[in-house]
């Protein structure tokens, strides 16, 4: 459709399989993926019909992604061979990484998954941890044998793409290694077999659901069967006790793969795994580390065979940073040092009815405390007010007790819930204009917004709640009717809020959940799985996972950290921060924020002291000295977006008052500069352009906030009529800056208009950014640079008409262009002939070539190229064989790109 020149291309065999966009190395890098990647796979996407890998790079920094991931998606490629290795990012790194022959082609044969999602076809590409942990994995199956079947602990943090790694290994094992493989896959619960098997569907990997065993006999049954997976869970390789579990199948081409191997069932079933399967390997996925007292896991499994903690995750940012949050209510446990007993009940999650009454009976007076009315009352109401007041809205988890507490905050929130909704109608009533919206906002989305309450099923279980005063029916009748779990992956889907005890705590990805409110008593993998539930990336907006502790589980999250994060150079590094910090750096950022624009005489306290029009004229001063030149509006901008981002991160908190002035008011000239410099259409360019535009000024409506909130029209300038002495007259009153971006602005749009008609206006192009650069690189001042940019619309606009001079359309213009240049020696007649053949060639293709997909026929294309060569033979013989066939084609490339069929193009 249209034409682009892609800064390096990656042929194997002839076929395209990698692209690398490369900016600047002042640019910033995202530049690359929000300008450049999404333009060209809108304008030709054909480019990325056989793509395998696309790499983004200004030099310094270096991501690599697949043509349907978004930016967050887009990850570093720090390490080459080992894990060891110190990390470097860079552009020869991501190319040592992934670019050389032989590991592009590893990637594309073995790192490439396609996953079926709600919104449509996922392409999912290895990050380097999964990449370099795989390939362990790899090195240690070649040595099964010799390591008697152990294959090693593969432990990448929640949130970092195990269920993924699990399906690069075993389909480059089955590719690569010859042998009738079979994966059996061992999950430790019914609800965790269900995700990794859906994962494994979605992805193709298999079809039907004859492969999960039901039983210990169906499981033998499958394993003589011809099957390349098979799912079961832990709980078939149940003996009685002092009882050894018999052989169920002696195959040695037989690979065990265990989802979090080191859990409590594990100790018990681990070797009864391995009398089972005396011939097979074993190798365990886990989010968390191994502890004392899981030397049976070892026993199985072996050491590690690749690590990928927090930390590494947060820096690599395939997980975003964990805030901590204490809001203990007023009702609270003086202690709770539960024992080891009643911990390990807590460590199954879900407690069956006898584990249930021995945590009523021995904990007593603690379960009492825990499950108090008035301290539910507490929790619930701040529950509502948190999560209505939070900076981005994502969905929450509400973890309590056990089942029947869960069902009770259900009705408690949904209480509260109400009297909030009510309380904000009333405000809104009374509310001027401008907040009005606001609150009619948050009504909206308080209506809006689902609950529901999330809890296996036990026997009894209605009687058993009922006696609590809990009535399960219409809870258990919404779980088993709806798809709940789908519902609230979708991150668009109006259930919002999940009220859970147990179930969706471990090995449940919801990359939108944002906040955990904890109430309920944990330690050790089953803690950090459960807070782990909100560190998944999800668009720009979450920066990052909230844990909102009611319980007090700091003490029990710190031990787990000394074992679960990587010890630094100064003890541990701690991959959850207390919220508090968080305000601090934020105070930090708005201080250097500060600094910074006072180096520019910009006074920021200056302008909050002001009121009314003197803090209009202020701005715009401000602004006008940030407009000085590129590198300064992009130093601001990624300045504001940091401190918008975490500013949002630490609402509901009081603390957030103290900074909401300077942040609003960061945001006003962020909003100003958007208007001045916007990234889209020629209608949203040049808002605010001054009254002497004349006749060339048309107003839209175009909303630009000014520091009271309110709105004014826009205008839109119009090159082809400027009254360039107006103008003039106009930038000498003025602030100088803010209207020759304006101008630089209008003349892009422009520019790239007229250049997807006519390729051969690449010069303007040239010239314009050469302009730029010189400017930026302050070799003229401002009023130079102003006139030179008038200049230059002046020119533009004689290039706009220089198809009426010729007698041509602007289509036989551009294919004239094509013929005559570089300029050739013709007499007038010649000149006459060229547009004629011009013109020809139109009419000719126009009448019966240009069919519906023409592009995507060899027949068809084959008919296109025929006929431009026939009517080119019409040329002067100026045009000797080899410019007759360059010019062939240069033409037939100009109709591939500019003409799609069936009378479409980018003229029409």
């Amino acid at each position: 459709m249209y034409t682009r020149r892609a800064d390096l291309m990656g042929f194997v065999n002839g076929i395209p399989l990698l692209f690398i966009e490369l900016k600047a190395s002042h640019r910033h890098l995202k530049k690359a993926f929000d300008d450049n990647l999404r333009d060209y796979k809108s304008t030709i996407p054909h480019v990325f019909w056989f793509n395998g890998l696309i790499v983004l790079s200004n030099g310094s920094q270096s991501r690599a992604g697949t043509v349907s991931a978004e930016w967050d998606h887009f990850s570093e490629w720090k390490r080459i061979n080992s894990e060891g290795e110190k990390a470097k990012v860079s552009l020869e790194t991501i190319v040592r990484a992934c670019c050389t022959k032989e590991r592009l082609l590893d990637i594309i044969e073995n790192y490439i998954a396609f996953k079926e999602e709600k919104s449509g076809p996922v392409k999912i590409v290895a990050k380097n941890h999964q990449f370099l942990g795989v390939e362990n994995a790899i090195l240690a199956f070649h040595k099964m044998k010799e390591n008697q079947g152990r294959l090693g602990v593969f432990w990448h943090t929640q949130g970092s793409g195990k269920s993924i790694s699990m399906i690069f290994f075993s389909q480059k094992v089955l590719r690569k290694v010859p042998g009738n493989w079979t994966f059996v896959i061992v999950t430790d619960r019914t609800e965790l077999d269900d995700q990794i098997y859906k994962n494994f569907v979605r992805c193709g990997i298999i079809k039907g659901k004859q492969e999960r065993a039901e039983t210990g006999e169906g499981l033998r049954q499958l394993l003589i069967e011809d099957h390349r997976f098979v799912f079961t869970t832990i709980q078939k390789f149940r003996t009685e006790k002092g009882k050894v579990h018999p052989v169920i199948s002696d195959r040695d081409d037989i690979v065990v793969m265990t989802d979090e191997a080191h859990r409590t069932q594990y100790d018990v079933f681990a070797l009864n795994m391995r009398n089972a399967l005396p011939n097979a390997g074993f190798i365990g996925f886990t989010g968390t580390p191994l502890i004392a007292g899981e030397e049976k896991t070892k026993e199985v499994f072996g050491d590690y065979v690749s690590v990928y903690n927090f930390k590494q995750a947060v820096d690599d940012k395939a997980t975003v940073r964990l805030f901590y949050e204490n809001r203990k209510p007023k009702v609270q446990l003086v202690n709770l040092s539960l024992n080891e007993d009643i911990q390990k009940i807590l460590e199954a999650a879900e407690l069956d009815e006898a584990e249930q009454r021995k945590f009523e009976r021995e904990f007593s007076s603690e379960y009492q405390l825990i499950t108090r009315e008035d301290r539910l009352d507490d929790v619930a109401q701040d529950i509502v007010i948190h999560f209505m007041n939070r900076g981005f809205m994502g969905k929450a988890m509400v973890v309590s007790i056990d089942k029947a507490t869960a069902a009770k905050m259900y009705d408690k929130v949904q209480r509260y819930w109400k009297d909030y909704a009510d309380k904000l109608q009333k405000e809104y009533e009374k509310a001027t204009d401008v907040v009005k919206e606001e609150i009619g906002d948050k009504l909206i989305y308080m209506n809006q917004t689902d609950m529901s309450v999330i809890v296996s099923q036990s026997q009894n279980e209605v009687e058993d709640l009922k006696a609590k005063g809990v009535d399960i029916i219409p809870h258990r009748r919404r779980m088993n009717n709806e798809d709940l779990d789908e519902k609230f992956k979708d991150s668009d889907d109006r259930l919002r809020i999940v009220f859970v005890c147990a179930m969706w705590m471990t090995g449940f990805d919801v990359p939108s959940c944002s906040t955990i409110y904890l109430d309920k008593p944990m330690k050790n993998h089953t803690l950090m799985q459960t807070i782990a539930r909100v560190n998944r990336v999800f668009g720009e907006n979450k920066v990052a996972g909230l844990i909102v502790d009611y319980i007090g589980v700091l003490h029990n999250l710190n031990k787990a950290l000394a074992i679960y994060a990587a010890p630094g150079e100064d003890g541990v590094d701690t991959p959850i921060i207390d919220k508090a910090e968080l305000i601090e750096q934020l105070r930090l950022d708005i201080q250097e924020t500060i600094e910074l624009l006072d180096e520019w005489d910009i006074s920021l306290p200056e302008i909050m002291k002001a009121e009314g029009l003197d803090c209009v004229g202020l701005i715009d001063d401000a602004v006008e000295c940030i407009l000085e030149n590129d590198e300064r509006q992009a130093q601001f901008r990624e300045k504001n977006a940091i401190i918008q981002k975490t500013y949002k991160a630490i609402l509901p908190d009081t603390t957030a008052n103290e900074f909401q002035p300077v942040v609003k008011l960061l945001q006003v000239l962020a909003d100003k500069l958007g208007s001045i410099s916007p990234t889209v259409d020629i209608s949203d360019v040049l808002a605010q352009v001054s009254e002497v535009l004349d006749k060339s000024v048309r107003v839209e409506k175009r909303h630009v906030s000014d520091v009271k909130g309110e709105y004014k029209a826009g205008r839109i300038l119009d090159l082809s009529k400027v009254d360039f002495d107006k103008l003039q007259e106009q930038f000498k009153k003025g602030r100088k800056r803010m209207l020759a971006e304006q101008l630089r602005k209008a003349i892009e749009v422009r520019l790239r208009a007229l250049y997807m008609l006519n390729k051969s206006r690449i010069n303007y192009l040239d010239t314009f950014q050469k302009l730029i650069d010189e400017y930026n690189a302050g070799s003229m001042n401002v009023e130079e640079y102003y006139r030179r940019l008038l200049e230059f619309v002046k020119n533009l606009n004689e290039e706009e008409k220089r198809s009426l001079s010729e007698n041509l359309s602007e289509e036989e213009l551009a294919i004239f262009d094509l013929l005559v240049n570089p300029p050739l020696k013709m007499t007038q007649k010649e000149v006459m002939s060229v547009k004629k053949v011009a013109h020809e060639i139109l009419e000719k293709l126009k009448g019966d070539k240009l069919v519906l997909d023409w592009r995507k026929k060899q027949q068809a294309k084959a008919a296109v190229k025929l006929c431009i060569e026939e009517i080119l033979e019409h040329l002067p013989p100026v045009f000797d064989s080899d410019l007759y066939h360059q010019k062939c084609g240069l033409v037939y490339q100009h109709v591939y790109e500019s003409y799609y069929g069936c009378g479409k193009s980018v003229y029409a």
